[in-house]
């Protein structure tokens, strides 16, 4: 029997530090360590997969929480099922204690994990479902007010309209403009094209 330790962050720029340290705090050595830096909207993940291929019956996987697991309701619970009745491996969820299948090993156990497991997974998915439709309803409210939304474009540079001129005569290319004005060829395309319609 082996133990491993899943850690999921939704992106490359986001830290696992704390994951990591509660991990270690298993005892959980780095090669027991699968690491995921991406959304979890899916599980069609490269470490995931590897774990997968490897947990075996009697295994125990330890989660920070079950967020980290997945994102969708349905495929948390599709993937809970595999974990524990397929493959037959203990799911350990740190941050909740109930969601340790290691507990009470007899068919109210394995009822009361699994219908802990199928609440929280609603309530999360339920939440950011209201989270979307908060940042949708603050979006059109926002462009309603004629509020800009995003980031700004960058200054242009004082030579910009006169290589825009210069590229649209064809005394130049646009590699040169774009090269003259410090930008990338798109940027300087789309910008000129913007200059067109009247943007300052």
């Amino acid at each position: 029997m082996s133990c491993y330790g899943y850690v999921r962050v939704s992106s490359a720029e986001q830290n696992e530090d704390r994951q990591l340290r509660v991990m270690a705090e298993q005892n959980l050595a780095p090669k027991q360590i699968f690491i995921d830096k991406q959304s979890g909207k899916d599980f069609e993940r490269p470490a995931y997969k590897r774990l997968m291929k490897k947990l075996r019956a009697g295994d125990t996987l330890y989660i920070l929480s079950i967020d980290r697991l997945g994102r969708n309701y349905a495929e948390i619970l599709e993937q809970w099922r595999c974990l524990t009745k397929e493959i037959k491996a203990d799911v350990v969820v740190l941050d909740m204690p109930l969601l340790d299948t290691r507990r009470e090993k007899n068919l109210l156990g394995t009822f009361m994990a699994d219908l802990i497991l199928q609440i929280l997974s609603f309530v999360a998915e339920n939440e950011r479902e209201n989270i979307r439709k908060r940042q949708a309803q603050g979006i059109a409210a926002a462009r309603a007010r004629g509020t800009h939304l995003g980031r700004r474009p960058s200054p242009l540079p004082d030579c910009f309209p006169e290589n825009v001129t210069a590229w649209q005569e064809g005394k130049i290319t646009g590699t040169e403009a774009a090269r003259r004005c410090n930008m990338p060829l798109t940027t300087f395309r789309y910008r000129a094209e913007r200059m067109k319609e009247g943007e300052k």
